[in-house]
């Protein structure tokens, strides 16, 4: 300071000149003085004197001030000065308003100077590379400065951030700073750089935003906290706000579980501070973000299902039930709720389920509608409960049908005690406060809305309008008091109930005919010339009487479509009908009302327009205009389209239930097919056994045959006969072996002829009978034809084994003959010795011995080999039966043929009718369509019997190919 008074001191002009010639000095000071406290020195008077003569600072100064920021960054204290100047030349927060600087302060000197330090980007980048700076006296200053330029020029300067390498990386560390004013800055930063920037948004969140706010919303207290909750909050909603990509990643990182203790207040009646509101006014606007009916759908519900699942939304209805609550947030929560269970099956239950802490406990629901019929709360309060009501039957039949079951005489309370929503909407339907007339009028109507059912029920409400009366129906009494001439709010009211309540009912329809005053009445209204104000309400008379022709059934016979059209014509013209059905959707409040499904109203007099019904009017405007336009002829045709339709989809029903039908037959068919290729497998199984045991047989068998035929050759002496003989029961032991082998192949063979022939019985058995579904019968007999091939082949199989084990034991036969007649000649040729007569008597003894045994053990052979040969001419007898069977089959698989045959004829006449029907059904839509009648179109019916005919063709194949 004492160089700026050096510098000031000596100056004699005036004070003018002497400002411009004093900071042209500090400039020149700048940049040409070479040592560092110099520059300093006058870096900070620059500083002092940019505040009041910011103008000429910023002229001057600034090119000085960027070049020190380039070259003197390793001194912190000049590079604060600088920043500090910086931003007070950029800032517009602190302008001295003198009457000397209003034609320049009158000018948005900020933005002039915002736009000459971004021309060149590097300066924007400098900035950035200066915040990571740990200093405070360079990192605050820098923050200040980046944040007042993206409040002047907010786009380009995000551009500039956006593509700056780390840029929005070295922001977010500012959040970390242990330093509570950096940090604090840093999220007044980072709010003016998220404003409207998508991109920016997006990578702030995945740079871990949501932990580090919720983290200092905690650590700041939840809604207890400071005006630094506040910006945390504000921050979090320009991250979330219209950004499908930040809200879904918000649900995934579980951050809706964090919000709960926000919503932790209690119900004490102190503790309300400005800023305590402030924050959970924003808390609540959070929760809006997230649930909002703009975002989509799916976001929307999986949102709502965790609010539920962690306790937010009874958290909520806390708050709502308590006392003590101030009005604005008791206003905001009501909103919350109804967006948080708007279309939510779950959270619409546990909403139904909630009650007031009262004695007797009533319902919430009862509670709030008592808030909207009554006409001293405040018109905010009112809406909100309307919001909530609508939300609450938006998609949701069982709450609609609880309502209107209130209204019912069955469900009343006769004694009065407690208040139901029925009456309470009733009486405000009733009372005398246009508003509360309006505001129960299109309650009601959403209790009725795309549910034919509730209204064909609340047909059945009757009203007592005065002792010693009879009751009347409350459509009756709207039609009444719609005829009385009550303010305009309160017949627009009544008009939308009537419409919604009238449209897609045929009996509603009925029932306002069957009031003789009504159609008159109508018919008056619109054809009478009102001034402006009256127009609304002659456009929704015309929408009314429109409806009543377009849903008309004609079971009246005096206010058929045709005599209802032929009056309108003589009373009112159809030209004249269809402009004032036009005044409707040229209302100013009609687009308003089309556009939130909030009823967001500044004052009572803008509430005419509910958002359901702008809905409808778009929907049967363009319709009911056609529907005038058309002749009796025409609609007759229309009549006539209608029936032969109906006739023409009952019989396309009937056939595809029966297809759907023989589709189970089939399956069931399958089924016992893949049952018996199981059994069939087994069998296969077993008899590759067999044959593989039958081929060790044979291999045992010729290895005895070797061993005797080498026993068989002559011996020459007494010693080789004697062996021979103790070799002969050995082999006689064997030739036991092998025939008692043979005797359990045959008694396996036997088991597997009986199981061949239960299988036989079972095809018989499941063979399905002509007069069955074709489709199924044509499959079974091909398929049973294979499976006959096959037992064919097993037979055959079976039959060669039979005759090889009959060939091989007739080989065993002779083999034994040839042993026996061995036998006996070698007894013959036995040498007697005259020397030893004693020994050789003894020896002869014993060769008889010996020889008399293998007799018997021959004769015991003969015997099982007979017994063999009578179980093989058995087996013969049960194949020669099995053949019969097989031919037995082989012709009922032939009329099954020529039944398939016959049914594929039937199937083809069949298909061509069903063609020649569809041809009919196709020609009748497009003169439906082009009479202006709406046609459903049918493509998943018309896709399903594609399917059906593409299955049908592939089994035909299947069929051709089996054959």
């Amino acid at each position: 300071m004492n160089f700026l008074r050096g510098v000031m001191g000596g100056q004699s002009a005036g004070p003018q000149h002497t400002e411009a010639e004093t900071i042209q000095k500090l400039c020149d000071r700048v940049a040409s003085s070479t040592l560092l406290d110099d520059r300093r020195n006058a870096v900070r008077a620059l500083k002092s004197l940019s505040k009041k003569y910011r103008l000429e600072v910023g002229i001057q100064a600034m090119e000085h001030l960027i070049h020190v920021l380039q070259t003197d960054r390793s001194d912190s204290e000049i590079i604060g000065y600088a920043l500090d100047t910086l931003y007070n030349i950029i800032s517009n927060d602190e302008e001295e308003e003198v009457e000397e600087n209003s034609t320049r302060q009158s000018e948005d000197l900020g933005s002039q100077f915002t736009e000459i330090f971004i021309k060149q980007q590097e300066n924007v980048t400098l900035l950035l590379s200066l915040l990571e700076e740990f200093d405070f006296h360079v990192r605050w200053p820098g923050v200040k400065l980046l944040t007042s330029l993206l409040k002047q020029l907010g786009p380009q300067v995000q551009q500039i951030i956006l593509v700056s390498p780390m840029g929005v990386s070295r922001l977010m560390d500012l959040l970390a700073d242990s330093r509570e004013v950096i940090r604090n800055d840093g999220v007044l930063l980072l709010q003016a750089l998220t404003r409207n920037n998508g991109a920016i948004q997006k990578i702030v969140a995945f740079e871990n935003a949501f932990e580090r706010l919720l983290d200092i919303i905690t650590e700041e207290g939840n809604s207890d906290g400071g005006i630094v909750v506040e910006d945390c909050l504000i921050l979090l909603q320009n991250l979330l706000k219209n950004n499908n990509s930040n809200q879904n990643f918000f649900k995934e990182g579980s951050y809706i579980q964090r919000m709960k203790p926000w919503f932790e207040v209690g119900d004490e009646n102190s503790g309300w501070s400005a800023q305590k509101v402030t924050n959970l006014h924003l808390m609540l606007q959070l929760v809006r973000v997230l649930v909002s009916p703009n975002n989509p759908p799916g976001a929307t519900s999986s949102c709502q299902k965790a609010m539920f699942q962690c306790g937010l939304l009874q958290q909520l209805c806390t708050i709502l039930m308590a006392t003590g609550v101030p009005a604005d947030i008791l206003t905001e929560t009501i909103n919350t709720v109804s967006e948080v269970i708007r279309g939510c099956q779950v959270n619409q239950d546990y909403f139904a389920s909630v009650n007031a802490p009262s004695n007797p406990p009533r319902p919430a629901i009862v509670v709030l509608l008592m808030s909207m019929v009554n006409e001293r709360q405040p018109f905010v309060l009112r809406c909100a409960v309307l919001y909530c009501f609508q939300c609450f039957l938006y998609k949701n039949q069982k709450g609609q049908g609880e309502i209107v079951s209130t209204l019912l005489p069955s469900t009343i309370d006769a004694t009065g005690i407690s208040v139901s929503a029925g009456q309470l909407l009733c009486g405000g339907l009733f009372s005398t406060d246009s508003l509360s007339n309006w505001c129960a009028a299109v309650a009601l109507a959403h209790a009725l809305q795309e549910n034919a059912t509730q209204k064909e029920q609340l047909l059945r409400v009757q009203l007592a309008t005065s002792i010693g009366n009879p009751p009347v129906s409350l459509l009756q009494q709207c039609t009444n008091i719609l005829s009385q001439g009550s303010k305009i709010q309160t017949r627009v009211g009544l008009l939308m109930l009537l419409c919604t309540w009238l449209s897609n009912c045929p009996i509603a329809v009925t029932h306002f005919l069957h009031n003789s005053a009504n159609v008159p009445f109508l018919t008056g209204q619109i054809a009478e010339n009102l001034g402006e104000e009256e127009q609304l309400v002659q456009g929704l008379c015309a929408l009314l009487l429109g409806i009543s022709i377009y849903f008309n059934d004609n079971s009246l016979e005096s206010y058929t479509k045709e005599k209802l059209k032929q009056l309108i014509e003589k009373r009112i013209g159809k030209e004249n009908f269809i402009e004032k059905l036009g005044f409707i959707s040229k209302h100013e409040f009609y687009s308003r009302a089309s556009q939130k499904p909030q009823p967001n109203f500044p004052s009572p007099e803008y509430m005419i327009f509910d958002h359901e019904f702008t809905k409808l009017v778009k929907e049967l405007e363009g319709v009911i205009t056609k529907a005038i336009h058309k002749s009796s002829e025409e609609d007759k045709k229309e009549e006539e389209v209608k029936k032969t339709l109906e006739q023409h989809d009952s019989i396309v029903t009937h056939y595809k239930n029966m297809i759907r039908e023989q589709d189970l037959q089939l399956e069931e068919l399958k089924q016992q097919i893949s049952t018996l290729k199981c059994q069939n497998e087994q069998l296969q199984t077993a008899v590759t056994q067999q044959v593989s045991q039958i081929q060790q047989h044979k291999d045992q068998y010729n290895l005895l045959k070797v061993q005797l035929g080498k026993d068989n050759q002559p011996q020459g002496s007494y010693n080789d006969g004697s062996q021979m003989n103790g070799i002969q029961p050995e082999e006689i032991g064997r030739l036991r072996e092998e025939i008692e082998e043979l005797k359990s192949n045959q008694e396996l063979l036997q088991n597997q002829l009986a199981e061949k022939d239960s299988l036989i019985e079972n095809l018989k058995s499941s063979q399905p009978s002509p007069g069955t579904n074709e489709e199924s019968s044509a499959t079974d007999s091909a398929r049973d034809s294979e499976q006959i091939a096959d037992l064919k082949q097993e037979l055959a199989t079976l039959k060669s084994q039979l005759n090889s084990q009959s060939i091989e034991i007739t080989k065993l036969q002779m083999e034994k003959q040839e042993l026996l007649q061995k036998t006996e000649a070698f007894a013959k040729s036995v040498p007697e010795p005259e020397q030893s007569e004693t020994v050789t008597a003894a020896k002869a003894t014993d060769v008889e011995g010996r020889l008399s045994a293998l007799l018997q053990e021959t004769k015991e052979l003969k015997n099982e080999i007979k017994a063999l040969s009578e179980e093989r001419t058995a087996i013969k007898e049960q194949l020669d039966a099995s053949n019969s069977t097989i031919a037995i089959l082989q012709n009922e698989k032939n009329k099954l043929e020529v039944d398939i045959t016959d049914s594929k004829k039937e199937q083809d006449d069949l298909l061509v009718l069903l063609a020649d029907q569809d041809q009919k059904i196709f020609s009748l839509k497009n003169k439906l369509k082009e009479l202006g009648h709406p046609v459903e179109e049918e493509d998943e019916l018309e896709s399903g019997d594609q399917d059906d005919e593409d299955d049908e063709d592939e089994d035909d194949g299947k069929e051709q190919g089996h054959i």
